[in-house]
């Protein structure tokens, strides 16, 4: 079983190579063939794997990137290049900063005698953010499942076949939103129960814009559904005060209309085009097990 885990890197060089040593303790004894391939997102820290210890890891690839393209983008691009270039049965896209747990991987393999043909999530039951972003989070969830009728509690932390990777390449959602894609496209889903991690080094990078457009990325991919939904509130919200209106009662109008008019100028980022041309970012491709002789 060949399995290649999938990390995107912006300048975390330190956390990356405590990753693959805590990657590598976590997978020993399992009987899979382990491959790592890191997305440098066209970092501006000079590129430095340190990690010793990678006895269990058969090879390790850092793809470098010549423009930042951003979380997302990466991981897409990391699928593309994958199927397309590279032999596997399974991909594992997960954070370079220890949030996505390295012990957790057991857990993913497990299940391969159960669902080896439908991908694998990890869905969040404990967080280990501020009582501010978890508060945050919880917003999102119930947005996204008010407007969508989609229930999203995982992130890039999954187990992909092969299969659904090649539907995932062929989506243009995916080069805008991971989780809302394969939510799309895959309805059929095996679960394991994550537990967020903290990172490694240094506080997140994870900053509210950010976190706006990453909810309003996972929407739109369902944005028809928020149009419908959206359209049906108003309809249903105009009956029920139409006798007793008020200015307050007003205020969810602006408040869903400007919902709409984000979902589908985020929507934008969609696109397939960019997305098959992706791999012309691709600057180079260091293979780190082999040029260092550090790392065996």
């Amino acid at each position: 079983m060949k399995i290649i885990i999938l990390v995107p890197i912006y300048n975390d060089w330190q956390s990356a190579s405590k990753l693959l040593e805590e990657i590598n303790s976590n997978i020993a004894g399992l009987e899979s063939q382990f491959s790592i391939i890191i997305i440098n997102d066209a970092s501006t820290d000079q590129q430095s794997i340190s990690a010793l210890n990678t006895e269990n890891l058969h090879s390790i690839k850092i793809i470098n990137m010549k423009e930042n393209r951003g979380h997302a983008r990466c991981i897409a691009t990391g699928l593309k290049h994958i199927f397309e270039k590279e032999e596997f049965d399974f991909v594992i896209p997960m954070d370079g900063d220890g949030e996505d747990r390295p012990e957790e991987i057991k857990n993913f393999v497990e299940y391969f005698n159960y669902a080896s043909d439908k991908p694998i999530v990890g869905e969040r039951v404990k967080r280990s953010e501020s009582l501010i972003f978890k508060f945050c989070y919880s917003v999102h969830k119930i947005l996204t499942f008010a407007f969508t009728g989609q229930s999203i509690k995982f992130g890039n932390y999954t187990c992909l076949p092969k299969t659904t990777v090649e539907k995932m390449i062929n989506d243009k959602a995916t080069w805008s939103s991971f989780s809302g894609s394969l939510t799309k496209l895959e309805k059929e889903r095996s679960i394991v129960p994550s537990i967020r991690g903290s990172r490694y080094f240094g506080p997140s990078k994870m900053s509210f814009k950010n976190l706006i457009i990453h909810s309003l990325a996972i929407i739109s991919v369902f944005k028809l559904n928020v149009l419908v939904r959206s359209i049906l509130f108003l309809l249903v919200y105009m009956f029920l005060i139409h006798q007793n209106i008020s200015a307050i009662m007003l205020i969810p109008f602006p408040l869903v209309i400007l919902l709409i008019v984000l979902v589908f100028y985020i929507s934008k980022r969609e696109s397939l085009e960019d997305f098959n041309n992706s791999l012309n970012n691709i600057n180079n491709i260091d293979n780190v097990k082999q040029v260092n002789e550090n790392i065996k």
